[in-house]
């Protein structure tokens, strides 16, 4: 799916104006635009996410924020240009769960995604589905894990980039499945999809946004979604447990980051903002309906949640023997 499916999907939570410009004391923050910087391209979840998370933090303080899609280096350019600058609430980042696992995926990473950043919240988690290229024949998991094991070099995993929630999850379906199947990074989720579609490559684990479209257009097969139950907006699609992979669940969550050293009153009203915006019911609605579950997080519960995530996905990849790139 291209950018344009994906901000169109979006089109409801993002028709408000993103500024709403208010006259402020000389010296009060904030006082002129906020700038929130996206290190990734146009046209996936994460930035979709973002865009909102944006329109939401700007509607509460009253001025525009502004985002900048920086790609590069798997989220390292848009995530050091916003370390690089000014630590005064003018400059945050818009990401996913992908920017805590930086420096267990990659080698060299300038930054500690966890020291050097605080969370102003999480604001949505959605789960991933598992969608295959149309143009093979296999219809169950134990099909195509069987065919794999028979021709290894015949099938690869697409990911939309390392340390991303369908990395990981790409990983753990391997190890429990003992497929070894080989994963091929992209630059986003919009070429992976797209090769996967075309066949180029076979498999993916992706969220509900972006998947969800491509398999009721027939672009992609659906072969099972990694929640405990089935969607209301698939029911036809199993759960990867129905599909064969017991107790299989991931999700992809995003937030929104500032530097750490931003003073805390800062972050804890952005983060008031944020929580407002996310739970105001045509947000709640439309999220759900596009297949996301809202959160409202503190700062401090954000920060626990993360510190966990972290420790359960470095502990897969060691059990993976996955080394950083």
């Amino acid at each position: 799916m291209g950018r344009r499916g994906i901000l169109m999907a979006t089109s409801g939570l993002l028709a408000a104006p993103m500024a709403a410009p208010a006259v402020h004391a000389q010296g009060a923050w904030p006082n002129r635009n906020i700038r929130m910087i996206v290190p990734y391209p146009p046209g996936g979840a994460t930035d979709a996410m973002s865009r909102l998370a944006a329109q939401k933090i700007g509607e509460k303080l009253g001025v525009s924020v502004v985002v900048e899609n920086r790609s590069g280096a798997n989220g390292q350019v848009g995530s050091t240009a916003m370390l690089q600058s000014p630590a005064d609430g003018y400059t945050i980042l818009g990401s996913a769960s992908i920017h805590v696992m930086a420096r267990h995926v990659m080698r060299n990473v300038p930054y500690d995604p966890v020291a050097d950043f605080v969370p102003v919240a999480r604001t949505a988690r959605g789960p991933l589905v598992l969608v295959m290229s149309p143009s093979r024949p296999q219809r169950t998991i134990p099909e195509i894990v069987e065919a794999a094991k028979r021709n290894p070099a015949q099938w690869s995993f697409a990911t939309s980039s390392l340390g991303s929630a369908g990395h990981l999850g790409t990983i753990e379906f391997n190890r429990v499945t003992g497929a070894n199947i080989e994963i091929v990074g992209y630059r986003g989720t919009a070429p992976a999809l797209t090769d996967v579609a075309a066949g180029n490559a076979h498999l993916m684990f992706d969220p509900v946004l972006a998947t969800l479209p491509m398999i009721r257009g027939g672009q992609l097969r659906g072969l099972g979604i990694a929640t405990a139950s089935r969607t209301p907006l698939a029911p036809e699609l199993p759960t990867m447990s129905e599909a064969g992979l017991p107790g299989f669940e991931f999700f992809s969550w995003y937030g929104v980051w500032a530097a750490r050293a931003v003073p805390a009153e800062l972050v804890a009203r952005m983060n008031a903002a944020l929580v407002e915006g996310m739970r105001e019911p045509a947000v709640v609605e439309r999220l759900t309906g596009l297949g996301f579950e809202p959160l409202a997080e503190t700062v401090a519960e954000a920060e626990r949640f993360i510190a966990a995530d972290v420790a359960r996905n470095a502990e897969l990849l060691r059990i993976a023997n996955f080394q950083p790139e």
